[in-house]
């Protein structure tokens, strides 16, 4: 791994953003512009830059003219949840988020998120609701261990996930073994956020605070690729199946529901299919991490 620094600023921000980012260009002017619209401007974004060429220079300078403070940091190889880690190593805010490339933030963002973290109970993180999927907590406003780990709290996306810099740098980040550019190809954020909650921290809904990005529209043919895709991330799931010694309950439903569900509902083509690769890439994960790790 290689990491270079650039800009530093004189003032410590509330929050520092830790945009990893490898490939996109264009898409990361939606979110500075975004940036620049919101009510709260005590924050920092810190670029954690994985392209081996200055793609991204005229977009920086273009974050910059809008009055965003900005740090850019040059990271290889191409690892997202070591890009974060990067990005927490150099943040200087007290509470950190962790945007995509193509995500974007409702203008009052940040100042909901504020509100809600110096409210007396100072959770450690807090969950913000993101406008396209439209996921909302069943019962309860905060996650806790025994419902996440039966994966019955709303799945915690990194682009909702804020928290406490102290809280991230107590966990040491993210599981680099986990996410996109591994071969267990997800759930590097559920695995943060189930060690953060047997550490005992607070983790809470926000649905105030909203975040946005664009979902893709279902297609009704399953691609040889797209079994490939729904496959390497499901081995990040079946990771954490391995990891946290989830009950033989949840596993066995896990390793399942994905086949039954579209059984059920008649579904026998594209559904069945993308369930059954779903399956295998559980299983893969799941005995792959206990052969490994």
């Amino acid at each position: 791994m290689s990491m270079t620094r650039d800009d530093t600023r004189d003032k410590t921000p509330l929050f520092s953003l830790i945009l990893a980012t490898v490939g996109r260009t264009d898409e990361l002017d939606r979110m500075f512009v975004s940036l620049a619209a919101q009510t709260l401007h005590d924050f920092e974004v810190v670029v954690v830059d994985q392209n081996a060429d200055d793609r991204l220079k005229p977009h920086l300078d273009r974050a910059r003219s809008l009055g965003i403070a900005l740090r850019h940091i040059r990271l290889t190889p191409p690892n997202l949840a070591a890009a974060r880690n990067a990005g927490i190593a150099a943040a200087t805010g007290r509470y950190v988020g962790f945007p995509d490339d193509d995500c974007w933030y409702d203008c009052d963002l940040l100042e909901a998120l504020a509100r809600r973290f110096q409210r007396a109970d100072q959770p450690g993180g807090v969950i913000a609701r993101w406008v396209e999927q439209d996921e909302q907590p069943a019962s309860a406003a905060d996650l806790s261990w025994k419902r996440s780990s039966a994966f019955r709290d709303i799945p915690v996306c990194s682009i909702t996930l804020f928290c406490s810099l102290e809280l991230c740098l107590k966990l040491e980040g993210f599981d680099p073994r986990l996410g996109v550019g591994q071969w267990f190809g997800a759930a590097e954020e559920t695995d943060f956020a189930f060690r953060a909650l047997r550490e005992g921290a607070l983790f809470t809904y926000e649905p105030l605070a909203r975040v946005h990005h664009a979902v893709a529209s279902a297609q009704p043919q399953v691609t040889l690729g797209m079994r490939n895709a729904l496959r390497h991330r499901a081995r990040g799931t079946g990771a954490l199946y391995a990891k946290h010694r989830l009950p033989f309950w949840v596993v066995a439903r896990g390793l399942v529901a994905p086949v039954v569900r579209p059984l059920l509902k008649g579904s026998l083509g594209a559904d069945l299919l993308a369930g059954w690769q779903i399956t295998l890439g559980r299983l893969d994960g799941m005995l792959h991490w206990r052969r490994k790790h």
